[in-house]
């Protein structure tokens, strides 16, 4: 795994650069290991959105990495075509106004589920 910060923030990046959605999380897709975590998983599996999982708990240097490549305090942290969402609550609330359906359609994502609540 990369060891210096620049490594560290080349490596998200390209994470980030290389899928449609990114979820830096506490845990696995189906697995969270946090409430917040699995909150937004849950959120990402209804919309039927296809999804890269990094399991921040697997490497220090990454979650604190992706904290300072944000300047974003807390986990998880979603990313939808390269674009910093938000966290939990973040996303909870657009997922509940329809925005993040909105967002995810007008930005491409594939996804298999077009309602908007859960």
């Amino acid at each position: 795994m990369a060891t210096t910060q620049q490594d560290i923030n080349a490596w998200i990046k390209n994470t980030i650069d290389g899928n449609d959605v990114v979820l830096f999380m506490k845990g696995r897709k189906n697995m969270a290991q946090c409430g917040f975590s699995q909150r937004i998983d849950a959120v990402l599996q209804h919309l039927g959105i296809n999804y890269k999982d990094v399991n921040v708990l697997e490497d220090a240097s990454i979650r604190d990495g992706i904290k300072a490549y944000t300047n974003w305090p807390t986990i998880p942290q979603l990313y939808v075509k390269g674009e910093f969402i938000g966290g939990c609550d973040i996303v909870m609330e657009m997922f509940q106004s329809g925005e993040l359906h909105k967002l995810i359609h007008e930005k491409g994502v594939p996804h298999t589920n077009h309602g908007t609540h859960a």
